[in-house]
């Protein structure tokens, strides 16, 4: 039997300006993934966001720096910060690295799928300290990281979970009304629903029919991957399907484009299980159907 987890509401924003918006990238946040921070680079302001009983909150706003040439990266070397949903990967001893990384630093998963999908290069993109003895950076003063104050840096260190809390990166942050968000959360829902009740059916047809036909995966394109995940993934026993730790989030980089990312648990004939970390980029066309146009484990 599928499963998913309740659906989360997000919390008005009533001691503000902002009174009755919600963020608009934010659709759904697990229990496991308490933190997401949005770096609003024109505004050069690293925001955190926490999950609460009500849905989600602005708990703190910070100053940070970005990449010298600005924003959008699109290859090696050109010292703009990326734009898009990413992720914290591990955490950095910075003590035999340059000063200027200060006390520790946090790599980000750039490029993800839909970024090498769109052939965007480079590395390396960090959210980090500063030289204890260089004092605040300029707002644009880096290779392409983030660079946050270091006392900024020590209080958040607790909430950049590896390969759990995200990082989304934008121009400016994007408030819509609460109604908005929660129809996009509830179709974005319904859509990975209906790739796990899919997946668990055998129906490969309709598993395949929510896959957009520009898609790519492993130098396949829609029609080559088709055959080889029937060839595949169609043969296997499936008994049961189960997704759990659902996140749903915008992308800041290009509207329309989200990104669901969840647990999902394969039971197979014999009591074999398959347990992974799943990443899918979905485009939302005008008629309002979800397609998958990349996507990546973990």
């Amino acid at each position: 039997m599928l499963r998913t987890l309740p659906a989360l509401a997000l919390v008005l924003f009533t001691n503000s300006s902002l009174a009755e918006l919600a963020p608009s990238w934010l659709l759904r946040l697990p229990e496991t993934a308490p933190t997401v921070f949005i770096a609003e680079t024109s505004a050069a302001a690293f925001h955190r966001f926490d999950r609460t009983d009500d849905g989600v909150a602005k708990t703190r706003q910070d100053y940070m720096s970005i990449g010298l040439a600005g924003v959008r990266k699109e290859h090696e070397g050109d010292q703009r910060t990326p734009v898009g949903v990413y992720f914290i990967t591990e955490q950095l001893d910075t003590t035999r690295l340059h000063e200027k990384y200060g006390p520790m630093a946090f790599p980000l998963d750039y490029p993800n799928a839909w970024d090498r999908r769109l052939g965007r290069t480079g590395y390396g993109i960090w959210v980090h300290g500063v030289d204890a003895n260089g004092g605040v950076r300029p707002q644009r003063d880096t290779d392409g990281c983030i660079a946050l104050p270091n006392r900024v840096l020590y209080e958040l260190e607790p909430a950049f979970l590896p390969n759990i809390t995200p990082v989304l990166i934008a121009t400016e942050m994007q408030w819509s009304d609460p109604a908005v968000v929660n129809e996009r959360r509830s179709a974005l829902e319904a859509a990975v629903a209906s790739w796990g009740e899919s997946l668990q059916r055998g129906n490969m047809y309709r598993w395949l029919e929510l896959y957009d036909d520009s898609f790519e995966h492993l130098g396949m394109d829609k029609a080559a991957w088709s055959a080889f995940s029937v060839a595949t993934l169609g043969r296997r026993d499936i008994t049961g399907v189960e997704i759990s730790d659902l996140m749903l989030l915008g992308d800041p980089g290009e509207d329309g484009l989200y990104l669901s990312r969840f647990r999902l648990e394969v039971s197979e004939q014999g009591g074999h299980k398959v347990i992974s970390m799943r990443r899918m980029h979905w485009r939302r066309s005008e008629s309002g159907a979800f397609r998958i146009v990349a996507e990546d484990s973990g």
